[in-house]
């Protein structure tokens, strides 16, 4: 059993916390909502009302907060992680960052004389509550490997990507990924109901085919041939537009940091930023189907 701090119990930290204290672990948990540590402790975890309560006689540390600065501030401000730690906690970013941010914390947590991981993850909140989710990791193979029982806890796979960071690239890359395949999905289906295609005959055809795509097969944006896709349920959130415009925006900034070049990210960047500020931000990212075909989500 493993002495756990867990700092951000929102839609994901929640659920993620919950299944290490079904494993038998002790966990202690922090949020500025009151109701989520009050729901949290009613789960059987620890309530503390600040983050050195939280964190001062942990083993290992998760964070799962909202941006860089929130985690920034988490780790590296008055009252924070690096603060009140115990000597040797290794220290888990569970948060979706820019790069910079997570190697800039990490780079300051080695030298006040912690180990620390960036693992952001993909699952959303079935994920997180089924404890199926993918972990993208990054930072020393050491603390990795003592880290790895924890994540196989809480998901399904886990790849230890490289150095601190590369966890929060990889998880940039595979949504930026997402963003164009659900654009590009979106659009057929649009194009098919103009043409007189039946939407299920275009499922029929591209799921066996060179279209075939998770964003096609499992999250399919249109009603009817995925059943168990937002689509069928109108456009209620898995993981919103506005998450996914996060996660394309940090792309855009990792590109243009690294001079490389993401025509298609910053196109897809741009369909979200316009969806978002029409009133689809707490819209499934699923919606841009009807965004693009001129529909309009009951979500909006």
């Amino acid at each position: 059993m493993a002495t756990i701090a867990f700092l951000g119990l929102g839609n994901m930290g929640a659920p993620m916390a919950r299944n290490l204290i079904k494993a038998g672990h002790q966990v202690t948990g922090y949020d500025i909502s009151e109701k989520a540590v009050a729901a949290f402790a009613d789960a059987g975890g620890r309530a503390a009302g600040s983050i050195g309560e939280a964190v001062k006689a942990a083993e290992i540390v998760f964070t799962m907060l909202p941006a860089g600065p929130h985690v920034d501030e988490a780790y590296r401000g008055a009252g924070g992680i690096f603060e009140n730690a115990a000597a040797g906690a290794l220290l888990i970013d569970c948060s979706t960052i820019d790069v910079a941010t997570a190697r800039a914390v990490s780079a300051a947590a080695g030298e006040a004389g912690f180990a620390m991981l960036d693992a952001p993850v993909s699952g959303g909140t079935v994920g997180a509550e089924a404890g199926t989710l993918t972990f993208m990791v990054g930072g020393e193979a050491a603390a990795y490997a003592s880290a790895e029982p924890l994540f196989a806890v809480m998901g399904k796979t886990v790849v230890h990507c490289g150095d601190a960071g590369t966890g929060q690239a990889a998880k940039m890359c595979n949504n930026m990924i997402l963003g164009i395949s659900m654009i590009g999905v979106s659009e057929a289906f649009a194009l098919a109901d103009r043409l007189g295609l039946d939407r299920q005959k275009l499922f029929d055809v591209s799921s066996k085919s060179s279209g075939q795509c998770w964003s096609l097969t499992t999250y399919c944006p249109v009603p009817g041939p995925v059943p168990t896709s937002p689509a069928n349920r109108d456009y209620r959130p898995g993981f919103s537009a506005a998450m996914m415009l996060k996660d394309l925006k940090l792309a855009q900034a990792a590109a243009n940091q690294s001079g490389a070049s993401i025509p298609l990210g910053s196109g897809a960047a741009a369909l979200y930023n316009l969806f978002c500020t029409q009133g689809g931000g707490d819209t499934d990212f699923s919606g841009i189907f009807a965004y693009l075909s001129g529909q309009v989500p009951k979500q909006m």
